[in-house]
């Protein structure tokens, strides 16, 4: 079997999803390549789609024409006569929404090959007319036609309103394929699809996985390195890209309102910009140096919150379980999927009094244990979890 997958990245979250795929086929004796925009090529079989030049002046029009995915025309020319070269049985898309394909070329291209098509969505991109996520501002234009977009300054930017265009073009291209299957890494997001104009394609959902190896209780001397007294209970939050959307004001809040001598809230993936914003009660962590390091901050705290406001099926929520954290968020996006009932709790978003008040009710009465979280971070084996994308090529090859 061949399967050729196409992301935006070459790492982080969804580059090291298509990367842990590809390991899994090559390892099964299957071929399998993957072609990206941004990052290195660290696996056999990995070729990067245009050059600097050419994805620069992708984003430059883009982000003045508002017509994110409509150049690139050379380098997508070339992917396609790499595509026709390796004849692959499947087709796998990830992030489409980058400054890398002409997707005009490439739909056209799938289109007339006939090959399956299989399209992880990440986010909720796909169906919308540029915006990866809408929740945060409560948009539904989607499910009908967009335009007059409440986002133009939200990635990807762009000066134009172009997005009635883009999604009717998406809507021709999409309901053009004749083989197509869509993967969502959350119930939440399945459900969407079936409210937007892909809800007759087929839709399975694959929850993401991470490295059980990886992320595992982790014993450091965290507590000591930063002074913090056992006795003090440690509120830990990590986001990459800290805003209002990933609820850094949450935190600042619960700094006014838990006892200082009780809990200690520590923040990591922040920068000096998010420090100007937090008051000096607050750890901030620019950076881990490895993910063993994040394995052991996640271990040394007694309460991981995460406040998102939208996200898919957020990882830091597994990875925290993993390490025998229980976590508490809010009751958006895929983020509520993760914990169950024994390894978290879930408050309605937005609501400060119910996560205070749940946020000490766990602390105090520690109603989940290591070994419970630990139990449910079983199920978040990424081994299993690609297993199941090696079956759905399967399938539908």
């Amino acid at each position: 079997m061949k399967v050729v997958q196409i992301n935006c990245y070459a790492s982080g979250s969804t580059g090291n999803i298509a990367k842990a795929i590809h390991r899994r086929l090559l390892d099964d004796g299957h071929e399998s390549y993957i072609f990206y925009e941004v990052g290195n090529a660290t696996e056999k079989n990995m070729f990067r789609i245009g050059n600097y030049f050419e994805l620069h002046s992708h984003a430059v029009l883009a982000r003045n024409l508002g017509r994110h995915g409509y150049f690139s025309h050379i380098p997508t020319c070339r992917l396609v006569r790499k595509l026709r070269k390796i004849s692959p049985d499947v087709i796998h898309l990830h992030n489409l929404h980058g400054s890398y394909l002409n997707l005009p070329i490439l739909f056209r291209y799938l289109e007339k090959s006939a090959i399956r098509v299989i399209i992880t969505m990440h986010d909720c991109w796909l169906f919308t007319g540029k915006c990866p996520h809408f929740t945060f501002v409560q948009c539904e234009k989607w499910k009908e036609t967009c335009g007059n977009c409440p986002q133009l300054a939200s990635s990807p930017r762009c000066k134009i309103d172009t997005t009635k265009k883009c999604l009717e073009d998406k809507k021709r291209w999409l309901t053009a394929l004749s083989d197509v299957t869509l993967v969502t890494p959350s119930q939440w997001l399945a459900d969407l699809v079936k409210e937007s104009f892909l809800r007759d394609c087929s839709v399975k959902v694959i929850h993401n996985g991470i490295d059980l190896s990886v992320f595992k209780p982790t014993e450091s001397d965290f507590r000591a390195r930063h002074h913090i007294s056992e006795s003090k209970k440690i509120i830990l939050g990590v986001a990459f890209g800290w805003n209002v959307r990933k609820g850094l004001d949450v935190f600042v809040e619960m700094a006014t309102r838990l006892d200082a001598q009780k809990y200690q809230i520590v923040l990591v993936g922040t920068d000096d910009s998010v420090d100007k914003q937090l008051p000096a009660s607050i750890i901030s962590i620019h950076r881990t140096h490895n993910q063993k390091e994040l394995a052991e901050i996640y271990t040394a705290a007694d309460l991981f919150v995460n406040p998102t406001r939208e996200d898919t099926y957020p990882t830091v929520n597994m990875e925290a379980i993993a390490c025998g954290t229980p976590v508490l968020t809010f009751r958006t996006g895929g983020s509520p999927e993760i914990p169950n009932a024994t390894s978290g709790a879930v408050v309605d978003c937005d609501d400060i009094d119910a996560l205070e008040k749940e946020l000490v009710h766990i602390c105090e009465t520690l109603p989940y244990s290591k070994e419970m979280c630990l139990k449910r971070a079983n199920e978040f084996d990424m081994t299993r979890r690609f297993r199941e994308y090696i079956d759905l090529y399967t399938i539908v090859s």
